[in-house]
């Protein structure tokens, strides 16, 4: 039987392999990606790019076009329930640090087409949809992957490394029997979508604000063509039942006292909130990234940007040893420290975005805490470099 072989095989279409696959073409190194759908996700999913993430898919040539297909975000505010404004910071206090002080809402559908073009540039890239991995098998040199193709026929591939950057249920670390078992949060998230100008009924509102108050908080996003309203539900509340307009509607009424008949609800879905970190991101020549790597709490939206930091250390790890300018050691090295990324920086920063939720006395603790940041440029720009894992992202290698 003759077998294919390829340098590496990306395993997921998503924005993290097809970040990765990137990162490799653009290296010199072929590269080969396996997506079991027909075509790219349209699935709304994660929607905020970090300055971190800006700054890296700068330099991957997608930066821009992003840009100009999402809504910069210049501001993160509190208010109350009354929408008075509790507090601002300004992504200014980044100047210096960042070539994009500010962070991008855009539907993470907005990025994977223009990676997939960018990837078609490179004749030594390929793209394979409808292939789907339903088993992998380590070898002393290699990792056997097994495909059902769009034929129908099962096929062998061998790749001398993997990266799986197949999503949180990835079938890769399934075959690898790794551990998978998430730990569910206490509450879930509602997703309320309306195409309603927020900013036209509410005075003054910048497209990412926290709502936090003690009869109800929530978070208000501004995207490009809509906007969200995100609310923590708790977890005996059926989530069938929280999606009903009946339920939805009274929710509004809480949380917008002074506009609520005016917002129309073009949509309310409800996802799960989970944490989970793969004890080791490197299982011999298979390396892990983003959500088959990790979940983490939305809150923040740090996740996705946290995947796609993964994405980029891998690629450029993989282009060094195709290259012979490191060693194997480099990716026990990658995979520690994008584990400690995780651990030790996006798990307690994405938690402390809801410290004090149901508690007023530790929100009121928490708004305090907001409020001296706010009055400190220094704090203030500790705050955004934590907020926009800048100080844990990969350097960007391109000079601005």
């Amino acid at each position: 039987m003759s077998v294919r072989r390829r340098p590496v095989v990306v395993v997921g279409a998503g924005p993290v392999g097809l970040t990765a696959a990137l990162v490799l073409a653009r290296g010199g190194v072929p590269v080969t990606v396996l997506e079991s759908s027909r075509d790219l996700s349209t699935a709304s999913r994660a929607s905020t790019f970090h300055p971190s993430t800006l700054d890296l898919l700068d330099e991957l040539g997608v930066a821009a076009p992003l840009r100009a297909a999402g809504r910069e975000v210049h501001e993160i505010q509190w208010r109350d329930l009354g929408q008075r404004v509790l507090h601002r910071i300004g992504y200014d206090a980044l100047n210096g640090r960042t070539a994009h002080p500010y962070r991008v809402h855009a539907e993470q559908s907005r990025l994977t087409p223009l990676l997939l073009a960018a990837l078609e540039e490179y004749p030594h890239a390929e793209v394979c949809f409808t292939s789907t991995v339903f088993d992998v098998r380590p070898r002393t040199d290699a990792v056997r992957l097994w495909l059902d193709g769009p034929t129908g026929l099962r096929t062998p591939l061998d790749a001398e490394y993997v990266v799986a950057a197949d999503g949180s249920r990835s079938t890769v670390r399934a075959a690898l029997q790794l551990p998978s078992r998430a730990t569910e949060y206490p509450s879930y998230a509602l997703r309320v979508v309306t195409h309603t100008a927020l900013d036209g009924l509410l005075p003054d509102l910048a497209p990412l604000a926290y709502v936090r108050d003690s009869r109800q908080s929530f978070s208000i996003l501004g995207m490009p063509d809509h906007w969200r309203l995100i609310f923590r539900m708790p977890a005996h509340l059926p989530r069938r039942q929280a999606v009903e307009r009946a339920q939805v509607s009274a929710l509004l009424r809480r949380a917008l006292p002074s506009c609520a008949g005016d917002v129309e609800i073009a949509d309310a879905h409800t996802y799960r909130l989970a944490a989970f970190v793969l004890p080791d991101y490197q299982a011999g020549r298979v390396l892990f990234a983003g959500d088959a790597a990790h979940l983490t709490s939305t809150a923040g939206g740090m996740n996705m940007n946290c995947g796609l930091h993964d994405a980029v250390a891998w690629g450029r790890a993989l282009t060094r040893l195709h290259h012979g300018t490191a060693d194997e050691r480099v990716l026990a090295s990658v995979a520690a420290e994008r584990r400690r990324a995780v651990t030790d920086k996006v798990i307690p920063r994405s938690e402390a975005r809801t410290a004090g939720l149901d508690d007023p006395a530790r929100l009121r603790g928490a708004l305090e805490s907001i409020g001296r940041i706010a009055a400190d440029p220094q704090r203030t720009a500790d705050y955004l470099v934590k907020a926009s894992l800048l100080d844990c992202a990969p350097r960007p290698q391109l000079t601005h």
